[in-house]
């Protein structure tokens, strides 16, 4: 029944590459240990007590709780699919609580650091410097995912109506505007990109390697920590937290959650609502610094 679960995932759920391998990662790591735990070699049997005996190995091992977390949601997700298909009838993860984890403020790059890299940094003229370039821009002035991207054709960008039309997860299609810099920027990029590769093709993607290829992610992880490193001042540099640091200016400026909540592709209001805490720290340091009585 794993197969089939993960064909479930990848072809039904359509979820992405990295979840469908995680997923299987932890169910096969969870066979192992019912297979040595209980010489068992069908987890579709298992029960309250055999899902509760790898939790408790999980912490014992010390894992952090947001990782043992994750492999409750996997475990919840693979029996459900089990109930649905009619090979089970009780689904044992129902008392199957998860750990409490303490509550971590996205980080985000600093208004001013940002402007540095994107304004005051001397990138290099051929391509793989205004390439570069138009990551670190299109990654904050759009909010993309990582997977977004690299997964962008040229056919996706309008600039006559001045927005990108993004695959997001479960193949959900959102709109995004590009501001006019960032319209400037691309028609600059897209010149260096055809005096280099010569024409464009629809089907030619948006951020490529120097040999016309669709871009990977450790590449593009690569380039955002290289400019990141050198003013960002946070223990992450990943083109994640651009995607913070897009929601979290956006909120510090007055947008609208709900429109926030779109830009970002977010199924529910909720994942959005964690950039609010941001923005409330914010307002509390002008606050305190601004307040006779504070």
């Amino acid at each position: 029944m794993l197969e089939s679960f993960i064909n479930y995932l990848e072809f039904e759920k359509r979820a992405s590459p990295h979840t469908v391998l995680a997923y299987k990662k932890d169910l096969e790591q969870y066979s192992e240990f019912v297979a040595t735990a209980f010489e068992s070699d069908d987890i579709s049997n298992s029960s309250h007590a055999e899902l509760r005996a790898w939790v408790i190995d999980l912490v014992e091992m010390g894992l952090s709780p947001t990782s043992v977390n994750r492999k409750i949601a996997t475990l919840r997700s693979y029996y459900k699919f089990l109930m649905r298909s009619g090979i089970i009838s009780k689904d044992p993860t129902y008392k199957i609580k998860a750990l409490k984890t303490p509550k971590r403020l996205p980080e985000f790059v600093q208004e001013g650091a940002m402007a540095n890299v994107l304004d005051e940094l001397a990138y290099e003229q051929d391509f793989d410097g205004q390439r570069d370039k138009m990551v670190m821009e299109f990654l904050y002035l759009t909010g993309v995912r990582l997977s977004e991207l690299i997964s962008l054709q040229w056919s996706n960008i309008n600039l006559l109506e001045g927005n990108v039309k993004v695959l997001g997860k479960r193949k959900k299609q959102r709109i995004i505007p590009l501001t006019n810099s960032l319209k400037k920027n691309i028609i600059l990029y897209r010149k260096v990109f055809e005096e280099t590769f010569s024409n464009i093709c629809e089907s030619d993607y948006f951020i490529v390697n120097n040999k016309k290829e669709q871009a990977y992610p450790m590449k593009i992880y690569r380039i955002v920590k290289h400019y990141l490193d050198l003013y960002a001042q946070t223990s992450k540099r990943s083109p994640h937290l651009l995607r913070h640091t897009f929601a979290t200016h956006l909120l510090n400026k007055g947008a609208d959650l709900n429109a926030v909540k779109d830009l970002l592709g977010h199924a529910n209001l909720a994942a959005t609502q964690v950039y609010t805490h941001n923005s409330m720290e914010k307002l509390k340091a002008v606050f305190e610094q601004a307040h006779p009585k504070a």
